[in-house]
C-alpha cells in the first residue's frame, strides 16, 4: 500500500503544537490561546468563529450538508487557582481540572492577577527544605500540603495583595516543551494541543490540496473539556456524527504507542458508537496508518458531554499516543502523523 506523503504537514503540526503549548490556557483562562488558534485557522483560508462560551468552530466546507461531522479538540488545559493567601504571603491554591499535586511539585508557575500583570513562583511543598523537613519523604502531596512560593519579597498577606494578587487568581505552570531530535515531543498539556495541532496539519492539507469534502466537515476548538461541558454546545445544523480528536493513552493493559494513533472502544463514559469504531478502524486500514483500538478506565472526552447535551449523534474518539497523562506528557511524531493520516482517509 502507497502512503500519501505527509512530512510537510507533521512538520507543521509539531511547529504548531509548539508555539499553542506556549500560550498559557488553563480552563477558564482560554482566551489568548483561542484568539491564536482562530487566527490560524483564518490564515489557512477557512471560515472560522469564536463561540460565546469562547470556543473557535470552523467550517471545512463539504458537500453533504445533512449528514456532517464534526471533529472536537480542546485548548484548555489543567491548571490551579488562588484559593487563599496565607499569613506567610504564600499561596493555597486549588486545582482546574485534574491537576495533580504530586505531578506539579517544584514546577515554576505564573500567577494571573484580574489588573495588576504577573508574577512567578514555584509550586512547592511547605517546608520545602529536605535538610529541615523531617518528615519531607512521608508528607502526602496535596493541595493543602504544598503552595506557591512567590519570587517576590512578601513575608505577609499584606505584602502579597499589595502586588494586586487576590482569591480566584489563576495559576499557570510551566509546559517544558521540549522536542528530541528522535522525534518525541515532550511537554505538559500535550493533551489536547497536540490535536490542535493535528487539526491545524489537517486543515492545511485540504486548502493546499484544494480538496471538498464529500460531507460537511467542521471543528470545534473547546474551552472547558477539562472540567466537563466544553463539547456540550455550538453542534453545526445537520451533523449526524462527532469525533473527538484527544490523546490516545498508553500505559499497561492497553496496546497503543506514542508512535500510533489510538481509537478508543470504550471509557468510563461506555462505549463509543459501533460503527464509527468499526470505521474508523477500516479507514486507518485501507490507508495505511498504524492504529490500536484500545479500552481507557478512567477518561471522559467532549464528545460525550456533546452527547449528554441531547444532540443525536453518533460519536468516536481517537488521538495520537500519549505516555504519562496529565503530568509531563511525551508522543511522538509518528503518532501525529497516523492521526493526520486516519482523519485525511475517513473524513475527506
Amino acid at each position: 500500500m502507497k502512503k500519501i506523503p505527509l512530512k510537510k504537514y507533521t512538520d507543521f503540526i509539531l511547529k504548531e503544537t509548539e508555539t499553542l503549548l506556549n500560550i498559557d490556557s488553563p480552563t477558564g483562562y482560554t482566551e489568548a490561546a483561542a484568539a491564536w488558534v482562530l487566527e490560524e485557522f483564518r490564515n489557512l483560508g477557512f471560515e472560522a468563529n469564536l463561540t460565546t462560551k469562547g470556543g473557535v468552530l470552523v467550517s471545512f466546507g463539504g458537500e453533504d450538508r445533512e449528514n456532517g461531522l464534526l471533529l472536537e479538540a480542546h485548548v484548555d488545559t489543567l491548571g490551579a487557582m488562588v484559593a487563599e493567601i496565607k499569613g506567610s504571603g504564600r499561596l493555597r491554591l486549588t486545582n482546574l481540572g485534574g491537576m495533580n499535586p504530586n505531578n506539579a511539585e517544584t514546577e515554576n508557575v505564573r500567577v494571573v492577577t484580574k489588573f495588576d500583570g504577573v508574577y512567578e513562583g514555584t509550586f512547592q511543598l511547605c517546608n520545602a527544605s529536605i535538610h529541615v523537613n523531617g518528615e519531607y519523604n512521608d508528607t502526602k502531596r496535596s493541595w493543602d500540603t504544598c503552595e506557591v512560593v512567590l519570587d517576590e519579597d512578601v513575608k505577609s498577606r499584606e505584602d502579597t495583595e499589595k502586588l494586586g494578587i487576590s482569591v480566584g487568581d489563576i495559576v499557570c505552570f510551566e509546559p517544558n516543551v521540549r522536542i528530541t531530535r528522535s522525534g518525541y515531543i515532550k511537554s505538559r498539556f500535550l493533551d489536547d494541543k497536540l490535536s490542535v495541532g493535528i487539526l491545524l496539519g489537517f486543515a492545511r492539507y485540504i486548502r493546499e490540496k484544494k480538496i471538498t469534502p464529500k460531507r460537511a466537515v467542521y471543528a470545534h476548538i473547546t474551552v472547558f473539556e477539562e472540567v466537563g461541558h466544553g463539547g456540550s454546545g455550538s453542534v453545526p445544523a445537520g451533523c449526524t456524527e462527532a469525533v473527538s480528536v484527544d490523546m490516545g493513552c498508553v500505559g499497561e493493559g492497553l496496546t497503543c504507542t506514542e508512535k500510533q494513533v489510538s481509537i478508543c472502544a470504550k471509557d468510563s463514559g461506555g462505549p463509543y458508537s459501533y460503527p464509527v469504531v468499526k470505521g474508523l478502524m477500516e479507514a486507518a486500514k485501507n490507508c495505511g496508518a498504524d492504529y490500536a483500538v484500545d479500552i481507557y478506565p478512567h477518561y471522559g472526552s467532549d464528545v460525550e458531554t456533546t452527547l449528554e447535551a441531547g444532540n443525536d449523534l453518533r460519536h468516536g474518539l481517537i488521538g495520537a499516543g500519549v505516555y504519562a497523562s496529565h503530568g509531563y506528557e511525551r508522543s511522538h511524531r509518528d503518532g501525529a502523523e497516523n492521526t493526520l493520516r486516519l482523519l485525511i482517509a475517513y473524513a475527506l
